[in-house]
């Protein structure tokens, strides 16, 4: 029987923070294949990311707030074991959709250990595993859902939606780092968000989510769909509106960086994504 708090570790409900990645990819891909898209999605929400949260937990064994969980559980052997063999699951049922898919899918996993595996540890390196991350869980997981879940399995996929989910990863993900500099330092970590300070890192993050926006522009001025890029904008507000005055409070007063609005803003990046992205998808039915 699982333990409470291997299930907890797991962070499923995390998981669904990345969902707009695939979402984004399945709104651009011409002809989906419907039960391959599904599958991706297991793959990728049920079984990657969770093992994924899960080992990470296991190397870290965190005390304080960590991304999703206030108050996580002390983790044990079994939560290992219990994330390899979701990894292996994960890779083995890629091999359904395709070998590319599987071996990215096999890259996706070996780069989420290296980044926390306490032999490499490549978290502990503020600007190489700010990429890792950005490029795995932005460029890689835009590349396999959208090469996962075309009818034709294509290999060809658009530059400018892939820098978009780059920027887009990389626009927010500091964010859920500001909180936590003291508790990283301590365990040897120095991330980004702690190399550019609090204030910095509303900075950084507001550029970043700024190139986001025109890659997204660039995405539909080239496909001559600009409308979609009006959605995409009107979508953003309230995240937007939520982002810049998180950043005043912080500005004065920096206890404000904290879990709680960290966690808010990571839910509401998502929330506003995923809808602006389902609305795509719904509208590519009506053409």
């Amino acid at each position: 029987m699982l333990r409470r708090s291997t299930i907890q570790l797991l962070r499923f409900h995390f998981s669904l923070f990345l969902l707009p990645v695939f979402l984004f990819a399945l709104s651009q891909v011409k002809n989906i294949d419907w039960l391959n898209a599904a599958i991706v999605f297991f793959i990728l929400h049920v079984l990657v990311y969770p093992a994924s949260n899960g080992y990470n937990s296991y190397m870290d064994r965190d005390e304080t707030p960590i991304g999703g969980l206030s108050k996580p559980l002390q983790p044990t052997k079994q939560l290992f074991y219990v994330t390899v063999a979701m990894d292996i699951l994960a890779v083995a049922l890629s091999l359904i959709i395709s070998f590319y898919f599987a071996g990215g899918v096999f890259l996706y996993i070996l780069a989420s250990r290296a980044y926390s595996f306490r032999g490499i540890r490549l978290k502990k390196f503020p600007f190489t595993g700010y990429l890792i991350v950005i490029i795995f869980q932005g460029a890689v997981t835009f590349f396999l859902s959208y090469h996962g879940s075309s009818a034709d399995k294509t290999l060809h996929v658009p530059l400018w939606p892939i820098i978009a989910a780059t920027f887009l990863i990389g626009g927010y993900y500091p964010l859920t780092q500001v909180y936590q500099h003291e508790d990283d330092l301590k365990d040897g970590v120095q991330t980004i968000s702690y190399k550019l300070g609090k204030k910095g890192t509303f900075v950084f993050c507001g550029i970043v989510f700024a190139l986001a926006t025109a890659a997204m522009f660039f995405t539909f001025f080239e496909q001559k769909q600009l409308k979609l890029f009006f959605i995409f904008a009107i979508c953003m507000i309230p995240m937007v509106l939520f982002f810049m005055q998180w950043m005043l409070k912080v500005w004065k007063d920096g206890s404000k960086a904290d879990f709680k609005n960290s966690m808010w803003m990571n839910l509401l990046a998502s929330c506003c994504t995923t809808i602006c992205f389902l609305i795509f998808i719904i509208l590519k039915g009506f053409e």
